[in-house]
């Protein structure tokens, strides 16, 4: 299974673009051909934004997600998924959202898991446009503005990454964190993404009918969920580009190394043998 990657230069910035053949023998067409404009589909946007044990830094990133998008799109909604937390989390968001319209608040227990928070999300969102975005903001909310780009181009998911040319790491993470990241992602790219160079950037945008149509067929619950969905996106014949961002390493980081290391690799074999029967992607090459 191979997908393949184009690689184009624009606004200073290299995106990379990935994309399969439909099970019917050509990619699907890009959705905005099915509204009567772009407008239509570009008019709205859901932001979800997963949360664990975030009471300390989440106001902050709140405010600043609200603020800019009360500033750019006429409608929007920020959707915030509490995943359990044992702190004031699901407080600071609903204090937050006592002040600020358009702020909802999605709480449950136990933990269940990063994939299970987003995919919970997703699929109350309500726009045509939705981002995820890591709650600490590791990208800041401004960096929309690129991904929209690549929507507007063609692509049905475009996806920050930190690891292609143009992209701009103002924090370095610890070196042994960087090297397992680049190694997990050189597997991925083998066993589930092929052409996808950073599969776990936690900023990405979807049209909206085709996140519901991958996070309704998406089962994993932890950290891995990234994979599945974009293997699922390639192999359905979705269009992904991947898009240069700006990204700062935050202390705090829910993942541990060894262990979600470990866990990361089941992931890969499981979604691989789970999907094994998505079959759409005929091209058997990568091009750079």
């Amino acid at each position: 299974m191979r997908g393949r990657v184009e690689t184009n230069r624009g606004a200073g910035r290299e995106f990379h673009r990935s994309h399969g053949d439909g099970a019917e023998g050509g990619r699907k067409p890009h959705l905005t051909d099915r509204f009567a404009g772009v407008g239509e589909v570009l008019s709205g946007l859901s932001v979800v934004v997963p949360a664990y044990n975030e009471e300390e830094r989440l106001g902050a990133s709140l405010t600043r997600i609200w603020n800019y998008l009360s500033e750019r799109f006429p409608a929007f909604e920020l959707i915030v998924v509490d995943d359990g937390s044992t702190d004031a989390t699901a407080r600071v968001v609903a204090e937050f959202a006592a002040d600020h319209h358009s702020v909802e608040l999605i709480a449950y227990q136990p933990n269940r898991g990063k994939g299970y928070a987003v995919r919970t999300g997703i699929l109350r969102a309500s726009f045509d446009l939705v981002l995820f975005s890591d709650a600490d903001l590791a990208t800041p909310i401004e960096e929309i503005d690129a991904l929209l780009e690549r929507i507007r181009a063609g692509a049905d998911v475009a996806i920050g990454s930190r690891m292609v040319a143009g992209s701009e790491l103002k924090v370095r993470q610890p070196w042994y964190r960087e090297l397992a990241g680049r190694s997990f992602n050189l597997l991925a790219q083998r066993m589930a993404t092929p052409g996808i160079v950073d599969t776990q950037c936690g900023f990405k945008l979807f049209l909206g009918p085709v996140a519901r149509d991958l996070f309704n067929r998406m089962t994993e619950d932890g950290f891995g969920f990234d994979i599945e969905v974009l293997l699922l996106a390639l192999r359905l014949g979705y269009e992904v580009a991947e898009v240069p961002v700006e990204w700062r390493h935050c202390e705090g980081s829910k993942v541990r190394l060894l262990r979600d290391s470990a866990r990361m690799f089941s992931t890969l074999v499981r979604v691989r043998k789970r999907h094994h029967a998505v079959r759409s992607l005929k091209n058997e090459r990568v091009r750079v």
